[in-house]
């Protein structure tokens, strides 16, 4: 199947699963992190829209364990950049709906937190197709790139080119996919 019919799909499939609830344990996340060694404590978050799971529960934890915390802000040439950003700051809707800082403190996380619409066991990602994330990965090569999802986003094989970039791993609300 092509990724557009994909993305039709599966963003239906997660608005028709909004009502159940389901998130990401943040403690859960953290553990595994320390397990791993990954000591890093600057994170690149989202801010979550269109059904996608949401990530605030756990940068708001991971903020108080001494992260720091960024969103995206999507520029007019298309890349992305990540700004500082607290549960205090105020935000503006960009020309896509998203909310973004809109204080300008650019970092450079070590950690990144990728939204997606579809994932693989292999770790492959089905983004909006946009290409946000993959541009930013590219620029960025040694970064830990993380994708949050809904376990029923996961596909047998996603179709991929020589863009997409992989996830190191896929956190849902039942299990860590390495």
């Amino acid at each position: 199947m092509i990724k557009s019919k994909l993305r039709s799909k599966f963003l239906n499939l997660r608005k028709s699963n909004s009502y159940k609830g389901l998130k990401i344990n943040p403690n859960r996340l953290h553990l595994f992190l320390k397990k791993n060694n990954f000591n890093f404590k600057s994170l690149g978050g989202y801010y979550p829209c269109n059904h996608e799971i949401d990530d605030l529960e756990i940068l708001n934890f991971l903020r108080k364990k001494n992260f720091n915390i960024s969103l995206p802000i999507i520029r007019s040439n298309n890349q992305m950049n990540f700004y500082e950003w607290t549960n205090k700051d105020p935000l503006k809707i960009n020309k896509y709906g998203i909310a973004e800082p809109v204080l300008l403190k650019k970092v450079y996380p070590n950690i990144i937190f990728v939204p997606l619409v579809a994932y693989d066991a292999n770790l492959n990602r089905l983004g909006y197709g946009g290409g946000f994330y993959d541009r930013y990965l590219e620029k960025t090569k040694k970064i830990l790139k993380i994708g949050l999802a809904f376990s029923y986003q996961k596909l047998k094989k996603i179709p991929t080119n020589k863009h997409d970039h992989k996830l190191d791993f896929v956190i849902t609300e039942k299990e860590i996919i390495q």
